[in-house]
């Protein structure tokens, strides 16, 4: 069902974090636009973290097919109507092919690289700062998130899988450090662990659930979806993560997030905002790269990351912010 207004065809990214670093733009072009209306475009993982978005008309969920034929799918759906803009921050053709009055789409390989979401700010050529990530959430999921935090004590959340081991730190070093941090001895001596992570990761947190008293513990792993877990980082008190799609998640929902960096770019994949730090060894990309240079070994590059560089890193994290959360 579409509505009147101007509509928007917004295509964004496949993966997880991607989608959530542009994740800006919708909310400026809406703020911008009062009577815009949005389809939006993404991938199977990526989708549901609009599906709350107010001025919604469609989310289409784009899954690769051999040929690029889910493009002529796509182009087949939304040829109809007549587009106010066209959004496109995969960089194909397929705003060319449209009814349209305007268009940004994303250019690859111009200018030095920069963090993904000032890239993303380029497209629609946005002029000082770039609009930081914003997912909606709904009454009903922030309801469900409550309910799934409720309790007593500030919540450390972690997120200690990615998709590939080389960006994997060890889950007995996570623990390690969460039993420094909630120990008596550590700023959160009160507080409680909240482990997040997809339906693979369970039997990977096992070290998690051992490492801290029962009661003291939420284990979220594979039990709730995106945009249920992004309601829940926007209560916790910070988070320690890989660099993955649920940092971001973090960083977006205005968490304190502490991200673990080995075989990528902080420079262009760092947690975006006010309270947020990202942490790697002593090895530069360079230095990775000189091992695997095509990032693609079943080699965990984040071995050179000592338990106490991030328990240092996250102590500093916590004090330099305790002033703004000062009751979580």
């Amino acid at each position: 069902m579409t509505g009147p207004g101007f509509p928007i065809l917004f295509i964004t990214a496949t993966r997880i974090g991607d989608a959530v670093l542009s994740s800006g733009l919708v909310k400026r072009l809406s703020d911008e636009i009062p009577n815009a209306r949005f389809t939006i475009v993404a991938g199977p993982v990526a989708a549901p973290l609009f599906r709350e978005m107010p001025n919604l008309d469609d989310l289409i969920v784009m899954r690769k097919e051999k040929g690029d034929r889910h493009w002529f799918r796509l182009w087949n759906r939304v040829r109809r109507r007549r587009w106010g803009l066209v959004v496109d921050l995969r960089g194909s053709a397929i705003s060319r092919f449209l009814r349209r009055r305007r268009r940004a789409v994303h250019r690859r390989g111009f200018g030095e690289p920069v963090h993904k979401v000032v890239e993303a700010a380029r497209v629609l050529q946005i002029d000082g700062d770039p609009p930081a990530p914003y997912l909606h959430v709904g009454a009903e999921t922030e309801a469900r998130a409550q309910e799934l935090l409720a309790g007593q004590g500030p919540i450390l959340a972690v997120g200690p899988a990615a998709n590939w081991i080389g960006k994997t730190w060890p889950t007995d070093r996570f623990a390690r450090a969460a039993i420094e941090l909630l120990g008596p001895n550590g700023p959160m001596p009160t507080g409680r662990l909240l482990i997040l992570g997809g339906p693979d990761d369970w039997r990977a947190a096992e070290p998690l659930r051992k490492s801290i008293p029962r009661e003291r513990w939420i284990d979220l792993t594979g039990q709730i979806d995106l945009l249920t877990a992004f309601a829940c980082l926007k209560h916790v008190r910070m988070f320690i993560g890989n660099d993955s799609g649920l940092m971001h998640l973090a960083a977006a929902a205005g968490a304190p997030t502490l991200g673990l960096f080995g075989p990528s770019d902080e420079r262009l994949y760092g947690p975006w905002g006010r309270h947020t730090m990202a942490l790697r060894g002593p090895r530069d990309l360079d230095a990775i790269r000189r091992v695997d240079p095509d990032l693609s070994q079943p080699i965990c590059h984040m071995l050179d990351l000592p338990v106490e560089s991030v328990i240092r890193a996250a102590k500093k994290l916590y004090a330099d912010t305790e002033s703004e959360f000062p009751d979580a």
